[in-house]
């Protein structure tokens, strides 16, 4: 006869165990399903600091990713990139999203210090506080880095925290991006990424003497810490794509090439490290924000050929063609028409005409290649001409497709190609 307790005690002991089970693998569930979305954020973040080419600035050449140690030269000092590898002693180990957080929206260090905006909170602080925990997120999935890097070199007065108290005061303006309701979620996504990750504004705007941006119209200026020009992203004279299609505006940010131009100097890296790894969907909201920033042309207000030239400069024009015909044409053609996706044409190339002609000297001094791209993964460069040609006739020839084939641009001299050089001081 079978024993009615031990039978029960049996089925009760089952019970247990098939319920301890089934929240055994509940937990295993939920904690894969955790670890699942762990590791998205970690994919998403990944995605959003290549926007934002963190590496660019905190990776130097040849180093351990995101180690930091990268020499930034400005006005007013050499200050040195910062180690983001989540190690505990000389990175970010000790940190939290917290941390993060106020460094990119607040502009303050983990202790409470004002950050220089030569790190760019007066852009990040746009940063959507999701954007920003995945970007910490990423960052502390890293492997850590022991890398002490060297501390600022600060010219005072400008070392003082009291002074960069004042400084924010008067120029920085906290606060989260807030979409244009008026606007579509294509050209906010646009306006997002231009004005914020990417902070575009850091090299598109001209700065007062305090290194403050003038305003946020990204109306051109000369890069700090560098003697390249970044454009105007508005004016038709210079870098406004206005009147180009988005798909040309795609093709030159996503390849660095397209049609009627090239990338070259910063631009091109940031288009080689960041912005061709945008989704499709990211990069055209990119075009569709910067093509309605364009201006269109105003033939009313379009520089006029002039009717005569003095005979002193066609002599100095007649030089920079012999040094044109001898050095560029080969590539560049008889009448600057270029060879399409290959070698830029000159004729009508408002990177050719706009003021200042920083760009053309160093191009012509250092040479340099479109960036190497999915979509151009070799490109054609050209070699440096410092070491064949003089000073002189580098003024003389660019002077000279400055004013070639239709173009009508200043003269340059010997000086301004030692001062394209960094000479100046």
């Amino acid at each position: 006869m079978r024993n009615s307790s031990a039978a029960g005690f049996t089925g009760k002991w089952r019970t247990i165990v098939v319920a301890g089970g089934l929240l055994f693998l509940a937990q295993i569930a939920s904690a894969q399903t955790l670890a699942g979305s762990d590791a998205e954020q970690v994919r998403r973040g990944e995605y959003l600091a290549r926007a934002g080419n963190c590496m660019g600035c905190h990776t130097t050449r040849g180093g351990e990713l995101y180690a930091g140690g990268r020499k930034l030269n400005t006005p007013f000092g050499e200050f040195i990139t910062s180690n983001l590898t989540p190690d505990n002693e000389t990175g970010i180990g000790r940190w939290n999203s917290e941390d993060f957080w106020q460094a990119l929206h607040h502009g303050k260090s983990k202790d409470g210090r004002y950050l220089y905006p030569v790190f760019p909170y007066t852009e990040y602080t746009k940063v959507t506080r999701p954007d920003a925990d995945a970007i910490f997120a990423y960052l502390r999935s890293l492997p850590p880095v022991v890398q002490t890097n060297p501390p600022h070199k600060i010219r005072s007065p400008y070392d003082s925290q009291a002074l960069l108290y004042l400084w924010r005061k008067w120029y920085f303006k906290e606060g989260a991006y807030q979409p244009d309701k008026s606007k579509s979620g294509e050209w906010n996504r646009g306006n997002y990424l231009v004005q914020g990750l990417g902070h575009c504004n850091a090299c598109h705007t001209p700065r007062n003497v305090w290194g403050a941006s003038q305003d946020e119209q990204l109306t051109g200026g000369k890069i700090m810490g560098s003697y390249w020009y970044a454009p105007s992203l508005i004016s038709p004279l210079e870098a406004g794509v206005g009147e180009w299609s988005i798909e040309d505006i795609v093709e030159l940010l996503s390849t660095g090439i397209n049609g009627h131009a090239v990338t070259s100097g910063s631009m091109a890296t940031i288009v080689r490290q960041s912005l061709q790894y945008l989704s499709d969907d990211d990069i055209r909201s990119i075009a569709v924000y910067l093509q309605s920033l364009g201006e269109k042309q105003d033939p009313a207000k379009a520089p006029k050929k002039a009717r005569k030239m003095p005979e002193q400069v066609r002599q100095y024009l007649a030089l920079g063609q012999a040094v044109y015909e001898k050095h560029c044409q080969d590539c560049h053609g008889q009448s600057g028409e270029g060879k399409p996706k290959i070698y830029p044409p000159l004729a009508g190339n408002r990177n050719v005409t706009m003021n200042p002609p920083l760009n053309t000297i160093r191009s012509v001094l250092y040479g340099g290649y479109p960036p190497a791209t999915a979509g151009n993964p070799r490109p054609y460069g050209m070699p440096p001409y410092q070491h064949f040609i003089r000073d002189h006739e580098i003024a003389q020839v660019v002077s000279y497709i400055r004013n070639a084939w239709g173009n009508l641009g200043s003269l340059v001299s010997p000086e301004d190609v030692d001062i394209s050089r960094g000479n100046e001081f």
